[in-house]
C-alpha cells in the first residue's frame, strides 16, 4: 500500500517535468539557437523524434513490466546512447541507422505487447545495440560546438523518459493487463510502418 501511494505521488511529479518539454519541442528544438543553450538543445531533442521518444519510454516501460532488475535495461540504454552520441558528435556514423531506429520500436513495441521476459545478458544486449543507433542518430543532428553542455541536456532527458517509463510501467503493474499490451501494438506497428515506409 505504501509503495503504490508513493508511486501515485511521484507519477503527476514526472509528468510535470516532462510535459512542459514535450511543449517546448513543437519549436523545432535546436533551429537557429544559439551556442549558449547547448543544453537545452540536447534537452530536447529527445522530445523532438517520436521514435527516440518512445524508445526511451518503452525501455523504462517494458522493464517495469517485465524485467526482476528494473533499472538494468534503462541504464544500459542510457551508458551505451552517450557512446553513441559521442561517436556522432565525432562525425562516426553507422549503415542503416534510420532503419534501425525503426526496428527498435517495433521490438520494444513486441516486448511490451507480449511482456516477454528475457534472460539479463540478452536484454542487455538488444536495448544496448539499440541505443547505439539512437546515440548516434542524436549525435549527428546535435550542435557540435559545447559537447559536454550538448549531451548533459540529453543525457537529463534520457533519465527523465526512462523514469517517467518505469512510474508508469509500476503504475499499471497491478492496474491494467491490456493497456500495456495495446501500448506495445501500437509501437510496434508504427515501428513496422516506418521500416516498410508505410509511415
Amino acid at each position: 500500500m505504501k509503495r503504490r501511494s508513493s508511486i501515485s505521488v511521484a507519477a503527476p511529479i514526472a509528468l510535470l517535468l516532462v510535459l512542459p518539454s514535450l511543449a517546448w519541442a513543437h519549436g523545432g528544438a535546436d533551429a537557429g539557437m544559439p551556442h549558449g543553450a547547448a543544453f537545452i538543445a540536447g534537452f530536447l531533442h529527445p522530445f523532438t523524434g517520436m521514435d527516440h521518444l518512445l524508445a526511451m519510454l518503452g525501455v523504462g516501460l517494458w522493464s517495469a513490466l517485465a524485467t526482476r532488475r528494473i533499472w538494468a535495461a534503462p541504464l544500459a540504454f542510457a551508458c551505451v546512447l552517450l557512446v553513441g552520441a559521442v561517436f556522432g558528435l565525432a562525425g562516426l556514423t553507422l549503415p542503416a541507422v534510420e532503419p534501425m531506429l525503426a526496428a527498435s520500436l517495433l521490438v520494444l513495441g513486441l516486448l511490451l505487447a507480449t511482456r516477454a521476459h528475457l534472460p539479463t545478458s540478452l536484454a542487455l544486449g538488444l536495448i544496448g545495440g539499440f541505443a547505439l543507433f539512437h546515440g548516434i542518430a542524436h549525435g549527428t543532428e546535435l550542435p557540435s560546438t559545447q559537447a559536454f553542455a550538448t549531451l548533459s541536456g540529453m543525457m537529463l532527458a534520457t533519465l527523465a523518459l526512462h523514469i517517467s517509463g518505469l512510474l508508469a510501467g509500476l503504475y499499471l503493474l497491478a492496474r491494467s493487463v491490456w493497456l500495456p499490451r495495446l501500448i506495445g501494438a501500437g509501437v510496434a506497428t508504427l515501428g513496422a510502418g516506418l521500416l516498410t515506409g508505410l509511415v
